[in-house]
């Protein structure tokens, strides 16, 4: 009986790898070969293979519209902010800036940052290094050499690395069975500093728009909206046409510059915020929260002050009187607060009704003035436009002061039936 072997035989299979062609290498698209043209890169041989490496450098004092990228401001500041006290004394050639463009937006294992753009200072350069996996296959020398790039580096800043950017090649660095080499470094996320300082005046806070409104600096008609960056790059990988990748590059560029700028920019606002910079009285006020958040009140009340002399949204007036005027009275000066109240009042902030009942009932004992501004404040609540949530907060509050008041008046009048309890006006 004929065994196995030989049945295989006789159908014309073939046993073993012996007779077969040796595997032949992707053949590239006829248009890969002027990649290096288009994008000025080269390719970068590293233990993994193969990578596709664009680079550029700045002179250390480029200027990004208003901001130079070279790091000039003192960092104790914003170290504090942002909790990473390890950056406070590094020097500009130990920070890294890092911005990816992506697959897609998940964030998952399927997603990949096909491009990798990061910076560096290297004496008086500012040395840009744009990492791109021409095939997908190129990913770990695309990761070594990133790795390889960022060696030097002790700090990280991106904008919105922390939730997306720095995630993704972490999980990219797994994959592939390596540790990454961001996991354990100091790392600075201007976005949400950015919101902090800006979100009371821009409407967005995305980095282009901050470039714009911060910066003063535009980019040129070569950029392309980030959503468009993935379809760009799969069609790259369908006919291998690299003119459309032009944009990408440009626009991650950018980002990798304009966050120099916005970093040294960020930080020279928190090392000397009463530099007569600061032109918004809104952003004045940003200020003054982010340090009172810190704990620096005395620094944060000279902000609130400062910022209380320009022209604010309504809004923005109350909530600095607001906040102002509980730093006064935690601080027992009570004249400050007082006539911080009285000027909200006027705005028929329902707040500072309140504090004032409390302040003429608990510290003088007037409780006819006290009495008045608990009338108003219910007249406030009873309004048809105060919110109905709010007012069934309210309500009881202040009818219990009101019984309390008129009681204590009561008492402190003798007999009750000839006093005479003053009524607010309608």
């Amino acid at each position: 009986m004929a065994s196995l072997s030989d049945r295989l035989k006789s159908l014309g299979v073939k046993i073993g790898a012996q007779d077969l062609p040796a595997p032949q290498p992707r053949r590239a698209s006829p248009h890969m070969h002027v990649l290096e043209q288009v994008l000025s890169g080269h390719a970068l041989e590293t233990h993994q293979g193969e990578t596709f490496v664009v680079e550029e450098r700045f002179a250390a004092d480029y200027q990004m519209g208003s901001s130079g990228i070279q790091i000039t401001a003192p960092l104790h500041i914003i170290a504090e902010w942002a909790g990473e006290q390890r950056i406070r004394d590094l020097p500009p050639q130990s920070f890294a800036f890092l911005d990816t463009e992506t697959t897609g937006l998940s964030g998952g294992t399927g997603t990949y940052a096909f491009l990798i753009g990061v910076g560096r200072f290297e004496g008086d350069e500012f040395h840009l290094a744009q990492f791109f996996m021409r095939d997908p296959a190129e990913e770990p020398a695309q990761l070594a050499a990133l790795e390889e790039f960022v060696a030097p580096c002790e700090a990280l800043v991106t904008f919105n690395g922390k939730a997306f950017d720095i995630p993704l090649l972490n999980t990219r660095y797994i994959t592939q069975g390596w540790k990454s080499p961001f996991s354990a470094t100091a790392h600075v996320d201007l976005l949400h500093l950015a919101r902090r300082l800006w979100r009371d005046r821009l409407p967005s806070r995305a980095l282009g728009n901050l470039e714009v409104q911060i910066l003063g600096a535009t980019r040129t008609e070569e950029d392309v909206p980030g959503w468009m960056i993935p379809s760009l790059y799969f069609e790259f990988l369908r006919n291998g046409e690299p003119q459309p990748l032009k944009s990408i590059f440009y626009h991650n560029a950018v980002d990798v510059v304009s966050m120099a700028a916005l970093f040294n920019h960020m930080a020279g606002l928190l090392a000397d915020p009463f530099n007569g910079l600061i032109e918004h009285g809104v952003d004045l006020i940003a200020l003054a929260k982010l340090f009172e958040s810190m704990g620096d009140i005395d620094t944060a009340t000279r902000l609130y002050i400062h910022g209380l002399d320009h022209d604010l949204p309504k809004e923005t007036l109350l909530d600095a009187i607001q906040r102002l005027a509980l730093i006064h009275k935690r601080q027992d000066n009570f004249p400050a607060a007082v006539s911080l109240w009285e000027q909200a009042a006027q705005h028929q902030h329902l707040h500072a009704h309140v504090e004032l009942a409390k302040y003429y009932e608990h510290r003088l004992s007037d409780y006819i003035e006290a009495l008045h501004w608990t009338r108003t404040a219910l007249d406030l609540v009873n309004t048809p436009q105060f919110p109905a949530y709010e007012r069934m907060q309210w309500r009881p509050e202040l009818e219990h002061r009101l019984e309390r008041l008129e009681r204590k008046l009561a008492s402190t009048s003798g007999d009750s039936d000839d006093i005479i309890i003053p009524k607010s006006e309608d």
